[in-house]
């Protein structure tokens, strides 16, 4: 199902790519004999033939992956964009002429022009929407029945551009998805799953995710513990190649709790084995005797997101609901009970912010706390009066009203209601756990 919703989504371009090459074809328009004077409307929506061979325009050249000469505006993108602004409008009178020269009648050439601006009014935008839907529908099959390969596949696809592979972990953990640390003995540079036949697969976290470690990296991990797997801290180190920087990344992201190490006696004796007096050689266990105090909760947290951009520990904003300033904010989990118009109060990580070129100036806050994500509307006014904690704030408490809105109710369905947040004031928190937290800011 998920290759024939792909299969789709390339058809709904190709149609118009057909469409376009057909009616300049038609009308005489010269392909383009060198790639230097080519300009190639596949390369930015791409185009794929559907069916069989491809027909061609001209002496072989493949009709669904035209090469136009560059004078020869994007017709497809006009198709695309008629319902719109009227692109395709200026190609009228010059593919008209060329049908009517190569032998076409004009009331043919105006028919099919006409059926062009049907196609690009409500062709392409149908096409493109069952894609879209059959995508969604793949997706949603995948996340409610096979949850861990799921999110497995989203964390190795990274980098994505929307969704950061913190809220991917989180999500994966609220939708029962058990998540296991980072582990020399077990850990590949990917992310993997364990215990395969399990009815609830596991997702082991990769190296990829640590800051620091390369590929090449990784790779003389894995293949060094093939003949048997590392027994100790001095083992590992022993048997495997790294430079300075590779080993202080591991020991920063906690790959060694396996050894039951915490970050700073491993730090300790990663330290101990770099030793070059020849007075003084490393000892082989690394253990001398100097047990070192566990760091706190938060600092484990701050160091978690500091060398890996996640922490399977607890979420930051669960640290903070105890201090004052946090007391009396509303949970993302809360929303759904709360009543459309009432002022609340929110705390969370800014995860997103947008400003659609569409939205009149609007900007589109997502905030992350432990229980989800919650969706802040930021009026243009509000903008103006919050500026800096909006452009630099990672931790943010908000103040507005809830927005609600609830779908019609239908027989057998249970549609969760629409929520945002209109904010009234936006308050700069960062200082309070000072975390570096990735946010996809978009303009």
């Amino acid at each position: 199902e998920a290759a024939e919703a792909l299969i789709a989504a390339t058809n709904a371009s190709a149609a118009a790519a057909a469409w376009a090459a057909a009616l300049l074809a038609a009308s005489g328009a010269e392909c383009a004999t060198s790639s230097s004077d080519a300009y190639d409307p596949a390369s930015s929506s791409g185009s794929a033939s559907v069916g069989g061979g491809a027909p061609s325009c001209g002496a072989g050249a493949p009709l669904l992956s035209p090469f136009f000469v560059r004078r020869e505006v994007d017709l497809r993108r006009g198709m695309a964009s008629w319902g719109r602004n009227g692109q395709l409008l200026i190609f009228r009178d010059k593919l008209i002429d060329g049908m009517t020269k190569n032998g076409y009648s004009e009331a043919f050439s105006e028919r099919l022009f006409n059926q062009m601006k049907g196609f690009g009014a409500y062709g392409f935008p149908e096409s493109h929407s069952a894609s879209f839907a059959l995508l969604a529908y793949a997706s949603a099959w995948l996340k409610r029945h096979h949850p861990a390969a799921f999110f497995t596949g989203l964390l190795n696809s990274q980098p994505m551009g929307f969704y950061s592979p913190s809220q991917l972990i989180q999500d994966a953990r609220r939708h029962g998805v058990t998540v296991l640390p980072y582990c020399v003995n077990h850990s590949h540079w990917d992310y993997t799953l364990e215990n395969v036949r399990a009815k609830s697969p596991q997702l082991r976290m990769g190296l990829r995710q640590v800051k620091g470690v390369n590929q090449s990296a990784a790779e003389r991990i894995v293949q060094n513990r093939q003949q048997a797997p590392y027994a100790s801290l001095a083992d590992f180190l022993a048997r495997v190649s790294l430079n300075k920087t590779e080993r202080n990344a591991l020991t920063r992201a906690d790959v060694f709790a396996s050894f039951q190490l915490h970050r700073y006696q491993s730090q300790w004796q990663v330290s101990a084995s770099e030793q070059n007096d020849a007075f003084l050689p490393a000892a082989r266990d690394l253990d001398d005797g100097i047990s070192l105090p566990a760091p706190s909760e938060i600092s484990e947290v701050r160091a978690d997101y500091s060398f890996s951009r996640l922490s399977l520990r607890r979420h930051p904003l669960a640290l903070l609901r105890e201090r004052p300033r946090f007391k009396g904010c509303c949970r993302a989990e809360e929303l759904g009970r709360i009543d459309n118009g009432r002022f609340i109060r929110l705390a969370g990580l800014v995860t997103c912010r947008q400003r659609p070129g569409t939205a009149s100036g609007v900007l589109f806050l997502t905030l992350e706390d432990e229980t989800g994500n919650s969706n802040i509307v930021v009026w243009k006014q509000v903008q103006a009066q919050c500026r800096q904690a909006i452009l630099s704030g990672r931790l943010l408490i908000v103040k507005g009203l809830v927005q609600r809105a609830d779908p019609p109710r239908r027989e057998g369905f249970s549609t969760p209601p629409v929520i945002h947040i209109v904010a009234l004031h936006l308050e700069d928190a960062s200082h309070e756990l000072a975390l570096e937290v990735d946010s996809h800011d978009f303009h």
